[in-house]
């Protein structure tokens, strides 16, 4: 594991994060609609619109976009509206088509892996619930990205096997975890809690980050609740940096 320390993450809202490595910065699932503007998660527990809290006033400068899927908490029409269609923008394949068909004229589909600016992108696997649920959830990624450090995105996933191999194939050292519990009114969460994240802790040595949390209606776990249960795992508040 590296010890030099180029690499960041910044959380600015749910999971749209930036993530530096060397000297490129990646912008990770943007949503950039002002509060309420979006309608709730169906299905919910509850039925407040989305997003819950503001923008932080932060400097949105990068490089280059990266999309784990395209829900509506990931992606959004304000996000279509505001970047730049010629950006560089990585994704799954699956939906590159959407993407082009929105206008962005420099989508990047990522089969396995690539390369940018000196960082090697890999797409990883990630299961968005249990059983069948996560089936209808669709295909969900996450992504390394490799430079002098390694940072893990692990997207909306829950852990399972392949997160454990991505954790002991790239050895990262930094994690990023979506936290957060999300739930629908029937069947079990489709993003890490307590003991997903806890299992991560277990599994590797690497600085470990916890977003996607209290902006979206169907996240139910808290910051508090999450820094209480755990140990040695960063909970950033929305506008944080978190460096190695």
């Amino acid at each position: 594991m590296s010890t030099t320390t180029d690499a960041s993450m910044q959380l600015i809202r749910n999971a749209t994060i930036l993530v530096d490595v060397g000297d490129t910065t990646f912008l990770v699932d943007p949503i950039f609609a002002a509060p309420g503007e979006n309608p709730p998660v169906p299905n919910s527990p509850n039925d407040r619109r989305n997003p819950l809290v503001p923008m932080p006033a932060v400097d949105l400068s990068y490089d280059a976009v990266v999309v784990t899927h395209r829900h509506p908490d990931h992606w959004d029409e304000a996000a279509i509206e505001e970047l730049e269609a010629s950006l560089p923008l990585f994704c799954q394949p699956e939906e590159a088509d959407a993407f082009a068909d929105e206008g962005f004229t420099d989508v990047r589909p990522v089969d396995d892996n690539t390369s940018f600016e000196g960082v090697t992108l890999h797409r990883t696997p990630g299961r968005h619930g249990h059983g069948q649920l996560a089936a209808e959830m669709g295909p969900v990624s996450g992504f390394v990205f490799e430079g002098e450090e390694t940072v893990y995105v692990a997207g909306d996933t829950i852990w399972y096997e392949p997160t454990a191999e991505t954790l002991a194939q790239f050895d990262p050292d930094m994690i990023v975890l979506n936290g957060g519990e999300a739930q629908f009114e029937q069947g079990k969460p489709i993003t890490m809690g307590i003991e997903d994240i806890s299992a991560v802790r277990d599994a590797t040595d690497g600085t470990i980050v916890v977003v996607h949390m209290e902006a979206i209606n169907h996240c139910l776990l808290t910051r508090d609740e999450l820094r209480s249960a755990t140990a040695d795992v960063h909970v950033p508040d929305d506008g944080e940096q978190i460096s190695l």
